[in-house]
């Protein structure tokens, strides 16, 4: 069954943040992979911008907002995550469209999620291993509601220079990417790419004016 795409993502978000209190919210496991250190190091600047005092300050939350953008984009590869979610087809749009796609791609998740890490409510978070494949990682949470319901939540990531980068997350063993893809491709078997960066531009501005006039 198909996981709603709302659904997903606003989960995927909000164990991005919470991920980091599986080994400790405060410091960074060194016996962990650099993969996992460097998601530790994220949701750990993430968590700090969203435990300033000055975060629930309407006239100084805008700043610390920026931070927590800038910090997802740090370590999503929001450039191969688009690869990935559009499949074979993506050797068919030009490298303008490409780029114009990834921006958009990002800017609607971002605009549209990053309000979704706002709270932890007694969640908690437990570190469940890692699976390598050639140069990539597999790193697993598994998170354990306040119902005692338990999540899986395993986060896939390559090296992009110096750099580990999630490409990929698993919530309930579903693929964001696949999930996208589906949806990504009944509209490309109807428009072509321009219309489907256009759909996704006009939903990112629509996300981020709603969030601008909270």
């Amino acid at each position: 069954m198909r996981v709603p795409v709302r659904r997903c993502l606003s989960i995927c978000f909000t164990f991005l943040l919470w991920g980091c209190l599986a080994s400790g919210a405060y410091g960074v496991d060194a016996d962990a992979s650099q993969a996992r250190r460097a998601l530790e190091v994220s949701t750990g600047r993430i968590l700090a911008c969203i435990k300033n005092p000055d975060y629930v300050n309407p006239a100084t939350r805008a700043y610390l907002r920026q931070q927590i953008e800038e910090e997802v984009l740090h370590i999503f590869d929001f450039t191969e995550f688009s690869f990935r979610t559009v499949g074979q087809r993506w050797r068919t749009f030009t490298p303008d469209q490409q780029k114009r796609f990834s921006d958009a791609f990002a800017d609607l998740l971002i605009s549209t999620y990053v309000n979704k890490i706002d709270g932890y409510n007694g969640e908690q978070v437990d570190y469940a291993g890692e699976i390598s494949s050639g140069d990539k990682v597999e790193v697993r949470t598994v998170i354990t509601m306040k119902d005692g319901k338990k999540i899986p939540v395993a986060y896939r990531m390559l090296p992009k220079g110096d750099a580990w980068r999630v490409y990929d997350v698993l919530i309930e063993n579903v693929s964001l990417v696949k999930n996208y893809r589906a949806q990504f491709q009944d509209i490309l078997n109807k428009d072509a790419p321009d219309r489907l960066i256009e759909r996704i531009g006009g939903k990112a501005r629509e996300a981020r004016q709603q969030h601008e006039t909270k």
